[in-house]
């Protein structure tokens, strides 16, 4: 499990400091790598690396076999890889150690490096350093979170689209052109006998509102950007014994979910992930609606129901063999699916607008996953534009896009620009805080705590 920076914990960078940090994740595999950046990276692994030459003498971007020794014993067999600044992942001398991939033997080539010199990262501290020596932006080190996280096609070549910085070059745009058009507005203000002409009103005009309906549509895939790193709530609920946690399990492909004949089995929600064509579903099993017997199943029935208020489909799943009952209606929201389709069906459920299954032959599932990709809209998804923005973005986007809507008010009013440009400088402000600026420390640590130790 990766580790996680604690509240409170400082993350001042100090100029000059070495860290290391295993960058593969736990348990057994052929190798695992260690990583080691700073200024004194290179000592560093002069100190635990022998091999024909030492790594102070490689060139940058190359590597060696030799051994990790310690006081004169050898800990492992290795590959040593020299990166030097700035032509490295962080800006700054990196070595790269490929060890073998035991636990153990893993955590004694780390721990030989900390003894050298080095002392243990924290979470996200190499892009962390890969950010504030110029290698990439904050968007970026985003992107690398999404990278990891990835469990979709989609959202593996929009995290791709982002790390490649294009996401960034359209914030430096925008705040470019903001910049012009403020020097432009404080120009008039410098020489206020000089003002500004109609002409130039209109200019202004035309170019902010250019500008604020370019912002509208990147705020416009946050909607997108939110599926692509969460995946979509689709909430299956119904009442007891109606093929709730058979539904979950048939689509699931394996048996998650205990299914029993009697009523009021599953008392708790069972979420799991899917990958459907290339969205990710989250399908959240929940306890069956009816009158609650004791107090657990009431909660689990509150839950079901909280589920269902922030759920992005709704599959309604009935026994095709019951008749309907007398408080039943069909929500155009949900998706109605009639189980059981391999017995006889009852008369009340013959003119109903529903998919037919069998979560006990199979039947209807292929039709059933045509329709959740259809509500859905995955195949939109998939045609789209894989570059989306996440929530932080939205936030300083909006603010943006208001600001700039204020300004466009002002200068329709007959205002002066000492009035509007009070606004131009609040929506600069909001996208220098989506590139680093503004309070960036605080920006920083919300980012970088999210990533494991290593990266």
């Amino acid at each position: 499990m990766p580790f996680r920076l604690e509240a409170g914990v400082n993350r001042s960078i100090v100029p000059g400091e070495t860290i290391a940090a295993i960058s593969t994740a736990a348990g057994e595999a052929a190798i695992a790598l260690v990583r080691v950046s700073g200024e004194d990276a290179i000592g560093v692994a002069d100190k635990v690396f022998r091999g024909k030459q030492r790594p102070s003498d490689l060139q940058s971007h190359t590597q060696q076999l030799g051994e990790i020794v310690e006081n004169g014993a050898v800990i492992d067999q290795a590959m040593l890889a020299v990166h030097r600044a700035p032509a490295s992942y962080t800006g700054e001398d990196l070595v790269e150690i490929s060890c073998h991939g035991g636990a153990l033997v893993t955590a004694k080539v780390l721990e030989t490096c900390l003894r050298a010199g080095a002392r243990g990262a924290r979470p996200g501290e190499f892009t962390e350093r890969a950010y504030l020596n110029g290698k990439i932006d904050l968007t970026q080190a985003e992107a690398v979170i999404d990278l990891i996280r990835a469990q979709t096609d989609l959202a593996l070549r929009s995290a791709t689209e982002q790390l490649s910085g294009r996401l960034g070059e359209q914030f430096r745009n925008q705040r470019q052109r903001l910049i012009e058009i403020i020097a432009h507005v404080e120009a008039s203000m410098d020489f206020p006998e000089e003002g500004i002409s109609p002409d130039d009103i209109t200019t202004i005009r035309s170019r902010l509102e250019s500008l604020q309906s370019e912002i509208d549509k990147l705020i416009a895939t946050a909607e997108t950007g939110r599926i692509l790193r969460e995946g979509l709530r689709v909430v299956i609920f119904g009442a007891t014994n109606a093929g709730k946690s058979s539904l979950l399990n048939c689509m699931l492909g394996f048996d998650r979910a205990i299914v029993s004949e009697m009523h009021g089995t599953t008392r708790d929600s069972i979420e799991e992930r899917i990958n459907l064509r290339g969205v990710a579903l989250r399908l959240l099993d929940t306890a069956g609606l009816r009158a609650p017997e004791n107090l657990v199943e009431r909660q689990g029935i509150e839950r079901t129901q909280r589920m269902l208020e922030a759920a992005d489909l709704r599959l309604h799943i009935i026994d095709a063999n019951a008749p309907r009952p007398t408080d039943f209606s069909a929500s155009s929201c949900e998706l109605l699916i009639l189980n059981k389709s391999d017995l006889p069906e009852h008369a009340d459920w013959s003119s109903a607008g529903a998919i037919r299954i069998s979560c006990k032959t199979g039947a209807g599932l292929p039709e059933l996953a045509d329709e959740i990709y259809r509500r859905i809209g995955g195949a939109k998804l998939n045609a789209e534009s894989p570059l989306a923005i996440n929530a932080r973005h939205r936030e300083q986007l909006r603010r943006a896009s208001n600001a700039i809507g204020r300004a466009l008010a002002a200068i329709g009013a007959g205002a002066t620009p000492e009035m509007f440009a009070i606004d131009l400088q609040e929506a600069r402000h909001a996208i220098d805080e989506l590139l680093g600026g503004g309070d960036e420390e605080a920006v920083r640590d919300a980012i970088f705590s999210q990533f494991c130790i290593g990266k």
